[in-house]
């Protein structure tokens, strides 16, 4: 039997997170949650160590702190997957949330995604489909583990939607939203030209200097690719006659001293920086130049050219719009590189969406986790029945052969002389948990209106 009274919905929401990248690329998911008011609570398994750097991400962005910190740190990718994967598994059974949402490719999606499938929690998989197809890198696996066990995969563009439907993922998990990123640069943009002044403190100039990222274990801990690199870069910076402004990781910090390397003297080294001073560092610089898969997509979107230091990219849109190279590592194609798209007309059109992303999974996510009822007949007692499920937090589907009266219900427009009905009717709609259909829908209930019986004789 259903209750027909207001009912409480208690979808329960893990985030799942471990890396700065993964604090911003939430955060619009994070923001939506909080404002509908739902249910949620947030795992940081301090992937990234430096807590200090973290706490200034999530007060940046205004989102809540996180209710479990696991201080996971530095590890091999075994110890580390391992360490989180027990921690999490125990969160997730105290807390037993409905869905656990993870983030791109890191050991934190790696770990979260298993731990709640195996607890038969469903799995959100945010920037699903991505592919380099090279899986020297620990980040490929980890992407690809976490598709195969996610329930909702979401994927930033058809491209990825094509690559899961070829891995032989059902289409009906798989849903095209953008990328979170999009959302996290338009939302913060305007407010890092406002409160950044890291333009002034470093005593930059707009397009006057080059912005550098560089982590990936393949480039760095390498000896001999590391060198390429800084020989590509110190060409790079003599020709354009430009400053190279670098927050430098800690992975990095750690290997130029391991191969007792010095960078350039053109190199201008900083401290890791919160998101709002990076965007406004990005969205100034003459070029970036990077290994990173999200600056290469930040870069595209504030219409900065970018020069990727890697062989291959998981976002090749951004090479097809005009935004970005691939120069590998090789000094001399480094250089080939900058100079090609330094001066590049930025009209490229940003490939992964408008900014709603995080919305769109918000509302997939609960239209798919909510009971769904299909009321065939529209007529006197479907319709009011309909209506009163929707308010009451059902997915509702109105189901009549009659075309006409359906398409009159899609427009909004009803006849009724029933007290209240219209009121009713409206509620409905605005709850947009009802929709109408001359085809029966897939629904967990089925309720039958049959024709009210009348006596024409």
């Amino acid at each position: 039997m259903i209750s027909t009274d207001k009912r409480k919905d208690s979808m329960k929401f893990a985030i799942i997170l471990g890396t700065r990248p993964e604090i911003i690329k939430l955060s619009s998911i994070i923001r939506e949650l909080a404002q509908k008011k739902e249910d949620f609570f947030i795992i940081h398994t301090n992937q990234h160590y430096s807590r200090h750097m973290d706490e200034i991400f999530f007060k940046e962005l205004e989102l809540p702190q996180s209710k479990y910190n696991l201080n996971i740190g530095s590890g091999s990718h075994a110890e580390q997957t391992g360490k989180m994967m027990v921690k999490i598994e125990k969160i997730l059974e105290k807390e037993k949330p409905d869905v656990a949402l993870v983030q791109g490719d890191t050991n934190t999606a790696l770990a979260g995604s298993i731990a709640a499938a195996k607890l038969q929690i469903s799995v959100g998989h945010v920037e699903a489909g991505l592919r380099s197809y090279d899986r020297t890198m620990p980040e490929e696996l980890n992407r690809i583990c976490a598709d195969h066990v996610s329930d909702f995969l979401f994927a930033p563009t058809e491209r990825q939607k094509k690559i899961l439907v070829a891995e032989a993922i059902e289409k009906k998990k798989i849903f095209v939203c953008g990328n979170t990123i999009v959302d996290a640069v338009l939302e913060n943009q305007k407010l890092a030209e406002k409160k950044s002044k890291i333009l002034s403190k470093l005593k930059l100039r707009p397009k006057k200097y080059l912005l550098l990222t560089l982590h990936r274990p393949s480039n760095v801990d390498d000896k001999n690719t590391f060198e390429n690199i800084l020989a590509g870069l110190a060409k790079t910076t003599k020709e354009l006659k430009m400053p190279i402004i670098f927050p430098i990781h800690p992975r990095t910090q750690n290997q130029l001293e391991k191969f007792n390397l010095k960078l350039p003297r053109q190199i201008k080294t900083i401290k890791p920086i919160g998101f709002l001073d990076f965007l406004k560092l990005e969205a100034n610089a003459a070029l970036c130049l990077t290994d990173s898969g999200g600056v290469q997509e930040e870069s595209c979107i504030l219409k900065t050219p970018c020069v990727t230091i890697r062989n291959n990219t998981e976002r090749p849109e951004t090479v097809e719009v005009g935004a970005n190279i691939l120069a590998g590592t090789d000094s001399e194609k480094i250089v080939y590189s900058t100079r090609k798209i330094i001066n590049k007309k930025t009209i490229w059109k940003n490939p992964f969406g408008k900014g709603e992303a995080g919305k769109k999974m918000v509302k997939i996510i609960k239209n798919e986790k909510t009971p769904k009822v299909s009321v065939l007949g529209m007529g006197y007692m479907g319709l009011p029945t309909a209506c009163l499920l929707a308010q009451s937090g059902f997915r509702v589907f109105g189901i009549d052969i009659d075309q006409k009266k359906i398409s009159n219900l899609k427009r909004k427009k009803i006849k009724t002389s029933e007290s209240g009905l219209k009121e009713l009717f409206e509620k409905a709609i605005k709850s947009e948990n009802l929709t109408f259909h001359t085809q029966i829908q897939p629904a967990n209930i089925f309720i039958i209106a049959v024709p009210t019986p009348s006596i024409n004789n």
